[in-house]
């Protein structure tokens, strides 16, 4: 499965590892469902905030990436 799904941002939790930049969000669809994503500086966009709305990238079932509609 390959789609894009409206969601809402309900976690996001930037931190550095080895003085790179990743996310951890958590993120719920329309369905009340909930994914969380661990997800690199490059598939986040700049100041993503907790109640914002966001297309999300799913393969398979995981979260790849969010931008903003």
């Amino acid at each position: 499965m390959l789609g894009e799904e409206e969601a809402i941002v309900l976690e996001v939790k930037p931190f550095d590892l080895h003085g790179v930049r990743y996310y951890d969000l958590a993120v719920g669809f329309p369905d009340r469902s909930v994914q969380q994503a661990r997800l690199g500086s490059e598939s986040v966009p700049d100041d993503l905030q907790k109640g914002d709305r966001v297309l999300a990238t799913r393969v398979a079932n995981m979260v790849i990436s969010v931008r903003r509609p």
